[in-house]
C-alpha cells in the first residue's frame, strides 16, 4: 500500500533560523511542514516557553547579559549536573527581553547570520500562529514535547496541569492537529487524566532509561531497551497512540533501512515516528557522508528515503522542505 510519512519540523524550520524562534516555525509553515514540534518548559511565574532545554546559554544572548549575570547557577536536572541559566530562574518579563541565536553556528554560519533577529516565544505564540489562515488552511500540527516534567514537578510548576489550561483557554483541547509527546510517560498520563484531548506519543531513546522512571524505581527502572521488546511494547500499548526513536534504530549497520522496530510497533496499533533527519554529514550514517566537511550536506537523499522506507508514520526533520523532498517519489511498504 503507498504510505508516506508526516513531515513534522523539528524545533521549526531550524535548518535555516535559530531553533524555536518566530522566523523558524513562520519559514516551516511556508516549507511545506504538515506540523511543528515546539519543546515546552516554564518560568518562574509559570508560563510556558519554548526551549529545546530549561538551560538557556546555547540558544539566547543571555551571556552577554550582565543585568543576567547574578541568575548563573549549577544545577542537577535529570541526573545531570549543568551550569548556565534557566528558564525557571527567571520571570517571562525578564525572559522576554532576550534575543535568540542558533545552536550550531559552526555547521550553519547561514542560520546563525539572523542571531539577535527574534525573542524567546511562549506556547501562547506558536498557538496563535497555527490558528492563523495559512496555517488552519492546510491542517499544519503541533506536536508539543513536554521537557523536564519531573524536575519542574519537583520545583513547583506542575507542567501536566500547565499546559492542559493553557491549550484549554485557547480552544485547543479538542483540535484533532494537537499531539503530545514527553520522554516522561508520566506526564502524558497526566494530560491524559486532565483531557487535554489530541494524541499521546512516548519518546524513547536508544540507551538508558526514562527520568520519571529512575526517579521513582531507581537502578530498577525500566529501560528504554527493555520498553521497546514486544513484551514492553505490548505494555505502552494501552493508553498510547505511538512511540518515537532515534533515527538510527530504523537504520541498519551500513545504514540501510531495518523496518523491524516499525513492524512490532505497527502490529500493536502504535504509530511510530523517528528524529532526527539532518543532511549534514556532522549528522548523517557513516555510508552516507560526503568526502567534505562536517557541515556539508552529504548524500541526504539516500538516508532520508531509506527511513521513509521503513513505513514509519511521521519524520522529524531541521529541514522539512529536503524531507519533503526525498518523498516525492512514492514510498511503498507490504
Amino acid at each position: 500500500m503507498s504510505h508516506e510519512p508526516l513531515v513534522i519540523a523539528h524545533r521549526g524550520a531550524s535548518g535555516h533560523r535559530p531553533e524555536h524562534g518566530l522566523d523558524a516555525y513562520r519559514l516551516a509553515v511556508e516549507l511545506g511542514a504538515d506540523a511543528i514540534e515546539p519543546d515546552i518548559v516554564a518560568t518562574r511565574d509559570g508560563v510556558l516557553v519554548l526551549r529545546h532545554e530549561n538551560e538557556i546559554s546555547g540558544t539566547t544572548d543571555v551571556g552577554r547579559r550582565s543585568e543576567f549575570l547574578r541568575l548563573k547557577t549549577t544545577k542537577e536536572v535529570d541526573g545531570a549536573v549543568q551550569t548556565g541559566w534557566f528558564t525557571e530562574d527567571f520571570t517571562w518579563a525578564e525572559l522576554s527581553t532576550l534575543r535568540v541565536r542558533e545552536r550550531l553556528p559552526e555547521l550553519r554560519p547561514a542560520s546563525a547570520a539572523h542571531d539577535g533577529e527574534g525573542g524567546i516565544l511562549r506556547l501562547s505564540d506558536l498557538l496563535s500562529l497555527l490558528d492563523g489562515d495559512e496555517a488552519r488552511a492546510r491542517g499544519v500540527g503541533l506536536v508539543a514535547e513536554v521537557k523536564h516534567a519531573t524536575y519542574f514537578d519537583s520545583i513547583g510548576l506542575p507542567l501536566g496541569e500547565l499546559v492542559a489550561a493553557e491549550l484549554a483557554a485557547a480552544g485547543w483541547t479538542d483540535d484533532p492537529r494537537l499531539t503530545f509527546e514527553s520522554f516522561e510517560r508520566t506526564v502524558l498520563d497526566d494530560l491524559r487524566t486532565r483531557g487535554a484531548g489530541g494524541s499521546y506519543v512516548y519518546l524513547l531513546d536508544a540507551e538508558g532509561a526514562a527520568y520519571d522512571l529512575v526517579s521513582r524505581d531507581g537502578s530498577a527502572a525500566s529501560t528504554y531497551a527493555s520498553q521497546l521488546t514486544a513484551a514492553g511494547l505490548d505494555g505502552l500499548a494501552s493508553g498510547l497512540d505511538g512511540i518515537s526513536v532515534p533515527k538510527k534504530m530504523l537504520l541498519g549497520p551500513t545504514g540501510e533501512a531495518d523496518p523491524a522496530l516499525v513492524g512490532l510497533a505497527h502490529a500493536r496499533g502504535l504509530a511510530i515516528y523517528t528524529w532526527t533527519l539532518r543532511p549534514e554529514n556532522a549528522f548523517l550514517a557513516k555510508s552516507n557522508r560526503s568526502g567534505g566537511a562536517r557541515a556539508e550536506h552529504g548524500d541526504w537523499r539516500t538516508e532520508f528515503s531509506e527511513i521513509a522506507s521503513t513505513g514509519v508514520d511521521g519524520l522529524f526533520a531541521d529541514f522539512p522542505e529536503l524531507a519533503r523532498e526525498a518523498l516525492r517519489t512514492e514510498v511503498s511498504v507490504d
